[in-house]
Formats: C-alpha cells, sequence, structure tokens
C-alpha cells in the first residue's frame, strides 16, 4: 500500500499533486525515485503542500487504521470460534 500517495490525498480536496522530473539542478529523477515528499509538485490551482511533519502524520494514522482493522478482524473471528464455528463455517460467513 502506497501510503504516502493515500496521505497526500487527504490534503487539498484530492487530486492537486503529481511529482516533478527533474530536481532543482535539472538532472532527470529517476522514475524508481520519484514518490518522494520532495520531488511532490502542484498541479492544482490554490493547492498549497503540506508539511512533511503533516504527511508524516497522516500517514501513521492511516498505518494504524489498517492495524485497527486487522485486530477487529482477529478478534471478530476468535469471537466466532468461542461461540462454536468452525473455520469454513466462518468463512462462509465474513467471506475470508
Amino acid at each position: 500500500m502506497d501510503y504516502l500517495q493515500r496521505a497526500l490525498t487527504t490534503f487539498n480536496g484530492g487530486n492537486w499533486y503529481g511529482w516533478k522530473t527533474h530536481d532543482d539542478n535539472g538532472n532527470k529523477i529517476p522514475n524508481s525515485g520519484r514518490m518522494q515528499y520532495q520531488h511532490i509538485k502542484i498541479i492544482k490551482d490554490g493547492a498549497t503542500i503540506p508539511s512533511e511533519a503533516e504527511v508524516n502524520a497522516k500517514i501513521e494514522e492511516l498505518k494504524q487504521d489498517v492495524a485497527d482493522k486487522e485486530t477487529k478482524k482477529a478478534s471478530g473471528k476468535q469471537k466466532l470460534k468461542d461461540l462454536g464455528l468452525d473455520d469454513d463455517e466462518i468463512q462462509a460467513l465474513i467471506g475470508v
């Protein structure tokens, strides 16, 4: 999962950013190295680049959301097992 891009879309109303293809010295940035905070460029009028701290905080929030969902999923499965359902029955109910 690309947390940087997911985090960036939460600012400025969504599709506001792109990636620089050349650094400040005119050197081409390889595709494999472009999707980094320092290479963000604004492509939407009125948008501003959030601080790196704001982006990192949003990334951590998104990661915690994913972890929380996985914890709840595991807890729910365990509760179903505690009620006597087997793995096949649980899979039939929740599809995983």
